[in-house]
């Protein structure tokens, strides 16, 4: 599988699974995802209304053929013990194909699991909509991917495995719409019918971009995988989105003392030091890893996951110290995606500060990387659900800036936060690179002076090993999320105007 695994540093990497070698029914499919005998129908008997004879006479063979009365499946079970609604689609069922009735069945469902308050998984495998039907039964896409808005909307999660094949206006909206998406290792996955283009077009498509490989290449798709590793996703995700924090006081700790801006600036740029990915690897209960902006790129550089930190369910979104691109456009993107993720969801978001600044690039400029900047403040100080900062090592300038405004902000006691790097300010203010020491000291660029300024709330003090270390800024990360209180908007963006302090010190040398 692309495994949503564990944490850790090989953990958050997906890699491919197997090729798909068979196409089983929606009905083995149910009973190798869900828990033995407990899925329940939710099937009416579909009402298509009147049809001409050959058309029947369509249905009818479909229904012998694939032992379905329709082309997708719905009901209730229960996968890990987790309570849980399907919607699986039936290809042997004139392919799978969306009519009217399959869509009032998919949003009979897709309500249902709303009003019950359950988790919706979509197994989705369809040429698209039904051409026997024609444009009436087209435009019921947009009733079904309103559906599932709705059911995001609830702050109910909705995970989603595409199989082999899902293209058209199938995939273009409810197989397109989940928070967590699997797709099956060499399934046809795209929106464009290969068929349709070869006829239109008098050439074939290129091969091999229609593929789970290459969406999850792409950041389209989350990870690639079977039935199976989507059942492990399933239950470790809800079990993620149930867990419980514990509030209480975290282990005490020495009081830190403030360090000179430079030795802190030197040390968080030394080698080793640890990032996101080994906080992760130390602090989590369970990481499950995402992948990508979900439209069409990759960040390696911006750790996305879904965490439980001490029983404290939450979104985390990091810049990873290992990449220099940390703080480009696709990165800020996905950071986004992380966001809508924490506010659909319901759950706090963490975002982990320790980057060496934005992105320096012509692609950065003309990818709009100043416009995504100033989205991710916005979004961040807007944000409807609880947020946590943690100034983890490096801050430098718009990228670090980008993840800053949070409802609480800690530090650890060596991170620091500037408009450039030192270096860049010292040839602004004195025309070369030999004055950067004294314009950290003068900027105020140590957490200690971001305390005084109202910046930053809590500074937790380091520890030589990494594991320690990790682990010691997890457990303040976990009750500082158990303490987190409503939300208010209004004084998270008004604690960043911050506390007077004098200028004069600015212009020393």
């Amino acid at each position: 599988m692309a495994a949503i695994a564990n944490a850790g540093r090989a953990g958050l990497d997906l890699v491919s699974g197997p090729m798909t070698t068979s196409r089983p029914s929606a009905r083995q499919l149910i009973e190798r995802l869900t828990d033995p005998g407990s899925f329940v129908s939710w099937d009416a008997v579909p009402k298509h209304g009147p049809i001409e004879e050959p058309y029947a006479a369509e249905l009818t063979a479909a229904a012998e053929k694939s032992g379905a009365d329709e082309a997708v499946l719905t009901g209730e079970a229960t996968v890990g013990g987790h309570r849980v609604a399907l919607v699986v689609s039936e290809f042997g069922f004139l392919a799978g194909s969306i009519g009217r009735a399959t869509a009032d069945r998919i949003v009979a469902a897709v309500e249902r699991a709303t009003a019950a308050g359950l988790p919706l998984l979509g197994l989705p495998a369809s040429g698209g909509t039904r051409m026997q039907e024609g444009t009436p039964a087209f435009v019921r896409m947009a009733g079904i991917a309103a559906a599932a808005a709705a059911h995001r909307a609830a702050g109910l999660p909705y995970l989603v495995f595409l199989r082999h094949p899902t293209t058209g206006g199938v995939m273009a909206s409810w197989a397109s719409l989940g928070h967590v998406t699997i797709a099956e290792p060499g399934a046809l996955v795209g929106f464009l019918g290969p068929k349709v283009y070869r006829a239109l077009e008098g050439e074939d498509f290129p091969a091999d971009v229609q593929t789970s490989e290459n969406l999850h290449r792409h950041g389209i798709v989350d990870a690639v995988g079977t039935v199976d590793d989507f059942r492990d996703v399933v239950r470790r995700v809800l079990g993620v989105l149930r867990a419980a924090p514990r509030p209480g006081a975290g282990p005490a700790l020495p009081e830190p003392v403030a360090p000179d801006a430079w030795d802190a600036i030197t040390r968080t740029r030394q080698a080793g030091r640890p990032g996101v990915r080994e906080l992760l690897e130390h602090a989590a209960s369970e990481v499950v890893a995402l992948h990508g902006s979900g439209v069409g790129e990759t960040a390696p550089g911006l750790v996305l996951a879904l965490t439980v930190l001490a029983g404290a369910p939450c979104v985390v979104v990091g810049h990873d110290r290992s990449y220099a691109e940390a703080s480009g456009p696709e990165a800020l993107r996905v950071a986004a995606r992380g966001m809508r993720l924490a506010a659909e969801l319901r759950l706090p978001l963490v975002t982990v500060v320790d980057t060496r600044g934005a992105a320096l690039s012509v692609e950065a400029e003309e990818g709009a990387l100043a416009g995504h900047i100033a989205r991710s403040i916005t979004d961040l100080v807007t944000l409807p659900t609880p947020t946590l900062c943690l100034l983890l090592g490096e801050g430098t300038g718009g990228g670090a800036l980008a993840l800053l405004p949070a409802d609480r902000v800690l530090a650890t006691e060596h991170a620091w936060l500037s408009p450039l790097p030192p270096e860049g300010a010292s040839v602004i203010r004195h025309g070369d690179t030999s004055y950067a020491a004294a314009m950290a000291r003068a900027q105020r660029v140590g957490v200690f002076a971001l305390r005084d300024a109202g910046i930053v709330d809590r500074i937790v003090p380091e520890d030589t090993d990494p594991a320690t270390f990790c682990r010691a800024v997890g457990a303040v990360l976990a009750e500082e999320l158990a303490a987190l209180g409503p939300v208010d908007l209004a004084a998270r963006a008004r604690r960043f105007l911050g506390a007077p302090v004098a200028l004069t010190a600015l212009s020393a040398g």
